[in-house]
């Protein structure tokens, strides 16, 4: 089982805001991010990214988003399997996101 890489909210928003250029994919449902998405952040839902792998750059840093950080390390595990070295897990997810807003 290989390693997931995380990312904490802090260093993500960080990172953001000294204008850095992340690949993130947030893999919630459209009823969730409906209530706000971090900006910049691409949706595709958990169960349609077989389906849109095209979307996604393989090279370089992908940072998954869900609610919680469970969805998003499922699709961290499943990228890594088909050859995507940079996938990174949003820690605690969007609830942690807003909690440190």
């Amino acid at each position: 089982m290989t390693q997931i890489a995380e990312i904490e909210p802090s260093e993500l928003r960080r990172r953001l805001q000294a204008g850095e250029k992340l690949q993130m994919i947030d893999v919630r449902e459209d009823d969730e991010v409906a209530q706000g998405m971090i900006e910049g952040a691409k949706h595709i839902p958990l169960g349609q990214i077989p389906d849109r792998l095209s979307e996604i750059q393989k090279s370089g840093e992908i940072v998954l988003i869900c609610r919680s950080g469970y969805r998003s390390e499922r699709a961290c595990e499943y990228l890594q399997q088909l050859g995507y070295d940079g996938c990174t897990n949003l820690v605690g997810g969007m609830l942690q996101w807003q909690e440190e807003n």
